[in-house]
């Protein structure tokens, strides 16, 4: 079977984001996938054929004042030629975020990557947890703690750097990249069963 390819296209404000595409990117390549990491506001043209060669394109972002950053939004209106062309359709689509407060608006942020991705005539991929630290013997440490579904989501403090991003926070990043690898391969399992047949 061939190695799913998966792109992180992504952007670090402060490098707390980057942590988490860090976390992503090892949780895909553990499930066996070829993992991209692009920042979006550094992309060339040859990381563009990169993202369009994909099987998978997993959006980050911090959430600022209620969305993506600005440059991940000059980024999202640079894939209009994608979108006109439709060459992204039927990739699978991922996203994560994170920001300084526990909610932060945070939801939003993951709401424009499925926009983004609907779009694009792309498949998205939720994060697949239950909730975590919802009951009295829970803890900060639980994974998806900060009980989103959409995809990941991780909150670092605004006077702390990159280093203080919580482990559960990496942990769930990690366990969102193993599920876009793992669905990556049974989509593109599916696909050759679907050719053989016809």
């Amino acid at each position: 079977m061939t190695t799913p390819v998966i792109s992180i296209a992504y952007h670090s404000g402060y490098g707390h984001t980057a942590v988490i595409a860090e976390a992503v990117r090892s949780g895909a390549v553990e499930a066996g996938a070829e993992v991209h990491l692009i920042k979006v506001d550094e992309i060339t043209e040859e990381q563009w054929a990169t993202l369009d060669g994909s099987d998978a394109i997993v959006f980050g972002s911090p959430t600022y004042m209620g969305t993506a950053s600005g440059a991940f939004h000059v980024f999202a209106e640079a894939t209009s030629k994608r979108w006109a062309e439709q060459t992204w359709t039927d990739k699978l689509a991922a996203g994560f975020t994170n920001s300084a407060s526990k909610s932060g608006d945070k939801l939003h942020t993951l709401q424009f990557f499925q926009i983004l991705a609907a779009q694009l005539g792309m498949h998205w991929i939720n994060l697949g947890l239950l909730p975590g630290w919802n009951h009295s013997a829970g803890s900060e440490n639980d994974l998806n703690r900060l009980g989103v579904f959409t995809g990941a989501a991780a909150q670092t403090n605004a006077d702390q750097g990159p280093e203080a991003v919580h482990k559960a926070d990496i942990a769930t990043a990690e366990h969102l990249g193993r599920r876009v690898a793992e669905t990556a391969k049974v989509f593109a399992q599916g696909r050759a069963a679907v050719a053989a047949y016809h």
